[in-house]
């Protein structure tokens, strides 16, 4: 087989034959991996039908970090499933912190969906420190039995038709600067959330946020154990993404096929020059470049420290990504967190400082940058797999 007849996409990507698909084989995922999707059952017991909203909500790397336990009548207590974490590029738990927030989010719109309006208490135990996980309870969600009369969120409508399209952006397409006031709508003030959004589509700034993501994809890609976390969690064909709806999911005929001859290596990172490491490199470029803007959202980090607050400000800053990527599916925008950069690990650290200067203009000591995300348009793309709510529920 060519080279030039393929091209390997992995952390994310997809492996394709550039000549054309093969015949007989269905690229699609597994129905069962992605009937989350199709929603709950309209007669499901309150909880778990919103519970069957919030399993669709993003988390990095699609890990899906979430336990819940619904042993107490009117109430659900959402813990962190520390077997799905991401110690390699996530050392400091921060994004499966922030992870915890999304499900959170969509968890609070689909219960108001149903006329419930949930108390809401972060840390119901005490919140964990700073670069800690343990077993204590991140939200403890209550509402009085039949309790009723809450105001319908109308991001609600996108719940199921938001998606991450992990594809390069539509480059003669702009994105106007209104978009920005109109996504920063969708936001409680800042003094609810404690939370800073910011924005740019245009300008030597946004030029710099597009080099630094680039920047900052070769520092994960290029660091071996940091690559190979994303390889580690890639399923190939349907009998995988069956057993693990989670993760980098891949499902084109030609990558199965390369696989079950032994073509595709899960065991090592690419060699650096061979067509596989300039093909991965080049997805994670394309995507940098195509960027029509980005947006972000900032926490205060001295304030937040001495009040104990720095893991709720994590949360809020998933409950807002998750209400900001809603906002852009309504408005046909697409938005795709660019993780790189604010990551914790060692190597990261000058791509981290950049990021900070470049977007809050203060260090990460005086105020932490949570959520970067590029936004642009593209055609709409598949749903990825889920976990249903089952795999959730602890006993």
């Amino acid at each position: 087989m060519q080279r030039r007849n393929f091209i390997r996409l992995l952390g994310g990507g997809a492996v394709f034959a550039a000549g054309g698909a093969l015949t007989g084989c269905s690229g699609a995922y597994p129905d069962a991996a992605v009937a989350a999707w199709a929603g709950p059952p309209a007669g499901a017991e309150l909880r778990r039908w919103a519970l069957g909203h919030a399993v669709l909500a993003p988390s990095s790397h699609n890990r899906q970090p979430w336990l819940v336990d619904l042993r107490e009548p009117d109430a659900i207590v959402l813990r962190v499933d520390r077997e799905r974490l991401l110690p390699e590029t996530d050392p400091w738990f921060r994004q499966i912190v922030v992870s915890q927030g999304t499900f959170l989010e969509l968890l609070v719109i689909a219960l108001r969906e149903r006329g419930v309006e949930p108390r809401v208490e972060l840390f119901p135990e005490g919140e964990f420190a700073p670069r800690t996980l343990d077993d204590r309870p991140v939200a403890r969600l209550s509402w009085a039995a039949g309790a009723g009369g809450a105001r319908k969120d109308p991001l609600y409508a996108q719940v199921r038709a938001r998606h991450t399209a992990k594809v390069d952006y539509d480059t003669a397409r702009p994105v106007a600067p209104a978009v920005l006031a109109s996504l920063a709508g969708a936001l409680p003030p800042e003094a609810g959330w404690g939370l800073r959004f910011g924005g740019v589509v245009d300008g030597e700034r946004l030029a710099a946020l597009r080099q630094l993501c680039w920047d900052a994809a070769r520092v994960e890609l290029g660091t071996p154990r940091t690559v190979m976390e994303s390889i580690r969690l890639t399923r190939v064909g349907p009998g995988e993404i069956r057993a693990n709806p989670d993760g980098i999911a891949l499902n084109a005929p030609l990558v199965r096929l390369l696989d079950a001859v032994g073509l595709f290596d899960r065991s090592r990172p690419p060699a650096e020059g061979s067509a596989a490491h300039r093909n991965m490199m080049a997805r994670f470029e394309g995507h940098s470049a195509s960027a029509m803007g980005f947006v972000w959202l900032a926490s205060a980090t001295a304030a937040n420290a001495s009040r104990g607050r720095m893991r709720s400000a994590e949360v809020a800053a998933g409950r807002a990504y998750a209400r900001l990527q809603l906002q852009a599916t309504a408005l046909g925008l697409q938005m795709h967190p660019m993780s790189q950069a604010p990551q914790e690990f060692p190597e990261m650290k000058p791509a981290y400082d950049r990021l900070h200067a470049l977007t809050v203009g203060r260090p990460a000591a005086e105020e932490t940058v949570q959520m970067l995300c590029r936004i642009g348009y593209c055609a709409p793309q598949p749903h990825t797999p889920r976990r249903g709510v089952d795999a959730i529920v602890q006993a």
